[in-house]
């Protein structure tokens, strides 16, 4: 009986040491995917931004585009 218990004991260490490795390893990934979530909103902020600074001039409006050639 007594065995059955070390037995059982030992299992759930070995399991939780990999629960244990798993959840630092989801969270380095997190750590990343937050760095990389930053960093695109960043960029995406600096291209609304130059959109924004464009002159009216430089992008045509829609009604003014001249269709393509096959049309």
């Amino acid at each position: 009986m007594n065995e059955d218990i070390i037995h059982r004991l030992e299992q759930l260490e070995t399991r939780l040491s990999f629960q244990d490795d798993t959840i630092e390893q989801l969270n380095q990934e997190m750590t990343a995917l937050g760095a990389e979530t930053t960093r695109l909103k960043a960029q995406l902020s600096l291209m609304v931004k130059k959109l924004k600074e464009l002159q009216p001039g430089e992008v045509a409006n829609q009604t003014e585009e001249t269709p393509p050639p096959h049309y």
